[in-house]
């Protein structure tokens, strides 16, 4: 918060218990005990007597009560408070208590290897819970995905089935550029065109040939020469159809026009190393390979 509206709140906040003290001094003086105020209504008189004793310390106790809190916790623009106080001290230290009392839970799967592991009940059933909470905002509450996310319960690994922890651990950003200003528009119609083919679909021959020519210059260094992928990029095997974006005709032409961005967050550093040991394993039994 800048300094004008660390300022602005601080100041805002005092004139006002302050305004309200001495609208409560106001109304305790400027009394006529035994007269009234002139109002009446349905034959009741309204008489001008001051608050009664406990309500009127209730008010004063209430403004004390406040200042007090807004000097112990940081409740004035940037004055910490004099507790020290703050939201995230108070996240992290119950996460350090809960990690004392949890962790030897998780702990004791450590040493377990992923494929081992994957067939232990009470360890699965932790993974599902870690799915749960982490990763079916993405990949779905039964893992299969959806656009652009992939589908965890089939033998499709783009970086290796074998690197599940490593992908958790670590995170993945995977880079797909835009081929628009390269290729122009026929260029991209052309390769489209290559890969429905090599996925098995129907094409136009000659536009294929062409964009064979464009794939062999400009995308086998990911996708490989016969473009089955790469594990080590993220490259897709590219003869199937499990594609993340979709596999019509215009979802492919709008990839190679303008690229994709993928983007997996590291856990580790949410988790810990082993709650993401375990749900690796909870991934790798969802794998149908």
């Amino acid at each position: 918060m800048s300094s004008f509206f660390s300022w602005f709140v601080i100041i805002g906040t005092l004139a006002s218990l302050l305004y309200f003290f001495l609208l409560l001094q106001m109304n305790r003086t400027g009394n006529k005990p035994g007269e009234t105020t002139g109002h009446n209504y349905d034959g009741i008189e309204e008489y001008d007597n001051p608050l009664p004793a406990w309500w009127y310390w209730g008010f004063i106790f209430s403004i004390v009560f406040g200042i007090g809190y807004l000097l112990y916790y940081p409740g004035l623009g940037n004055f910490p408070g004099l507790s020290g106080w703050t939201q995230v001290g108070q996240l992290e230290a119950e996460q350090a208590l809960a990690e004392a009392r949890y962790g030897p839970i998780f702990a004791q799967y450590r040493d377990i290897p992923v494929a081992e592991l994957a067939n232990n009940p009470a360890a699965m059933k932790m993974g599902h819970r870690l799915f749960i909470n982490n990763c079916a905002v993405c990949h779905g509450a039964a893992a299969t995905g959806s656009f652009g996310f992939p589908n965890l319960t089939d033998s499709e690994w783009l970086w290796g089935g074998e690197n599940i922890e490593t992908t958790l651990t670590h995170g993945r950003t995977a880079a797909m550029p835009a081929w628009q200003s390269v290729l122009g528009d026929a260029g991209v119609q052309e390769v489209t065109e290559y890969v429905l083919q090599l996925a098995g679909r129907e094409v136009d021959a000659d536009l294929s040939a062409r964009g064979e020519v464009h794939f062999t210059t400009y995308c086998t260094a990911c996708h490989g020469p016969e473009a089955k992928g790469q594990a080590m990029f993220g490259a897709p095997d590219l003869t199937n159809e499990i594609w993340l974006y979709g596999n019509s005709r215009m979802r492919i032409e709008h990839v190679i026009k303008n690229g994709r961005n993928g983007v997996m967050p590291a856990f580790e550093p949410r988790l810990g190393a082993d709650k993401v040991h375990i749900l690796a394993a909870y991934v790798k039994s969802l794998s149908a390979g």
